[in-house]
């Protein structure tokens, strides 16, 4: 689930996606819920042994219930539970930014490794860590790391000002595109007259990659990740003009050895990266790990 659209499908194990749905995500909590299980209803098949979300929005430790979320209407809502009852199945849920770290740590960029960092560009700036071999189930709300003081107002629910979302987000780059080119532009005519040589858009993205850069920096410094992963559909689509900056501003800020050595690099699974997460947290539910 993300603030602009509903990713559904039909995994395996291996996290191939055998069926696919996809819808906007409605505006009021009643119509999100409805949109869910109808999603839901119209992929179920014999084959299908269990559900598992990735939402964004904090979760109730010990309960799973969604307590707030910052880009949709969507707050204190036993979400599993209601879909437990609804439809007989095992339900794993977890954040959208944990499934996503999720996904590309087991079968994406960050495979193999011990200690990753996985952010995703969106609508919002979502993200998940994996510490010493584990996903750390934490809210780990990295998009509402401050990375300016007083700097400006955060989107949706949050009430914080100069968070990473505010300033490195899909929505901060849509702002951004109106403010250079009209009310008609967006991130992706941002992207397109970036690579098309207009050096004011170039120099915005590379602002926004500064700021990704130190969060990402800041973070190092408390997880000294292997590798860190930039993903989501605005992370996709900006690419080298937003992570060649990030890494080196990562650098500036971080401690040795990670000055040097920190690595910035683009996700694996592309947009699907958190539908195949919450798969994985489905198998999880399946298995008992949940």
């Amino acid at each position: 689930m993300g603030g602009t659209k509903i990713l559904a499908g039909i995994l395996d194990r291996d996290g191939t996606v055998l069926r696919h749905a996809e819808r906007e995500s409605p505006e009021t909590e009643d119509e999100l819920v409805a949109a869910l299980d109808g999603t839901i209803e119209g992929l179920l098949g014999d084959d299908v042994s269990a559900i598992g979300f990735g939402v964004p929005a904090n979760l109730e430790r010990g309960t799973d219930r969604v307590l707030r979320a910052t880009n949709l209407q969507f707050d204190d809502f036993d979400l599993a539970g209601h879909a437990r009852a609804r439809f007989g199945l095992p339900v794993g849920i977890d954040n959208d930014g944990n499934a996503t770290a999720l996904a590309e740590w087991r079968l994406g960029a960050g495979r193999g490794l011990s200690n990753v960092l996985v952010l995703a560009l969106g609508t919002g700036v979502g993200g998940g860590l994996v510490v010493d071999g584990r996903l750390y189930r934490g809210w780990v709300e990295i998009g509402h790391v401050v990375v300016q003081a007083g700097g400006p107002p955060c989107q949706g629910n949050c009430h914080g000002h100069g968070h990473l979302e505010a300033l490195a987000s899909g929505t901060a780059a849509d702002a951004v595109a109106r403010e250079l080119y009209g009310p008609g532009a967006d991130a992706r005519v941002l992207v397109e007259r970036a690579r098309g040589g207009d050096e004011r858009a170039r120099a915005r993205l590379a602002e926004i990659g500064n700021y990704l850069g130190a969060a990402i920096g800041s973070l190092a410094n408390l997880f000294d990740p292997e590798l860190v992963v930039v993903g989501g559909g605005f992370g996709e689509a900006a690419g080298e003009l937003v992570l060649g900056r990030a890494q080196e501003a990562a650098r500036r800020e971080a401690l040795a050895p990670a000055d040097r050595s920190l690595r910035v690099v683009p996700a694996e699974l592309g947009s699907e990266a958190g539908l195949v997460g919450a798969g994985l947290v489905g198998f999880e539910a399946l298995d008992g790990l949940r």
